[in-house]
């Protein structure tokens, strides 16, 4: 990295190739449609299959963003953050519980209870092995979307990474799921997320599980 000049961005294009790889799902789902297979009708085992196969190919995808943002840009995403204050703990449980709040006024009940007696524990297991790899995902576009936009407006007291989860990954839940509400709750989440990674000072390592959780619970 020393003979390039690393700008914002080069910090986006990972942001924008995680944010990509949630298609590969879609792609999967087309597949699966040649095969002769309803997404909304799958069998158990096709189901398991299907999160098993999106967890495999969101992981390596998500690996591999993170070997392209350390070649392009020399940044190592697993480099520790500052000791966190006790206010940042507790806006930590205000972000868990607005999170939380918001899911159960959509979903009429708390979503991991609703989910538990929808699929059972078998399902219910793949599912959340899945949620972790989508939460994953989630997790490399606000780190690097957050370092883009800290390089160019010089800021870095709001939650940019967020923001751009927000309008990429959250309103495209506007198309997937048809839902305008479902789509501006998401980002709503991505805005939530991004606040979240700031509050544990940007330390990757304690915001993969707080993200993933929020993202899940």
């Amino acid at each position: 990295m020393e003979n390039k000049k690393v700008t914002g961005f080069d910090y986006l294009w990972c942001a924008l190739y995680a944010c990509a790889a949630f298609a590969i799902e879609l792609l999967l789902v087309f597949i699966e449609g040649k095969l002769g297979l309803d997404i909304k009708n799958l069998t158990v085992s096709q189901s398991i299959i299907h999160w098993v196969v999106t967890i495999i190919l969101w992981v390596s995808a998500g690996l591999l963003v993170t070997y392209i943002g350390k070649k392009t840009t020399g940044f190592d995403i697993w480099k520790p953050g500052e000791k966190m204050k006790a206010w940042q703990y507790i806006a930590i449980v205000v972000c868990f519980a607005v999170n939380i709040a918001a899911k159960y006024f959509d979903w009429n009940g708390f979503k991991v209870v609703k989910e538990w007696q929808s699929r059972g524990p078998l399902l219910f297991s793949f599912q959340y092995l899945y949620y972790m790899a989508e939460g994953f995902l989630i997790s490399l576009v606000i780190v690097f979307g957050q370092i883009a936009c800290e390089k160019w407006f010089k800021n870095e007291k709001l939650p940019y990474g967020g923001i751009i989860l927000g309008l990429t990954w959250g309103l495209m839940h506007i198309f997937t799921k048809r839902s305008l509400a479902i789509g501006l709750l998401s980002a709503f989440g991505g805005f939530l997320f991004g606040a979240a990674y700031l509050l544990v000072n940007k330390d990757y390592r304690k915001a993969l599980p707080i993200i993933a959780l929020l993202f899940m619970l």
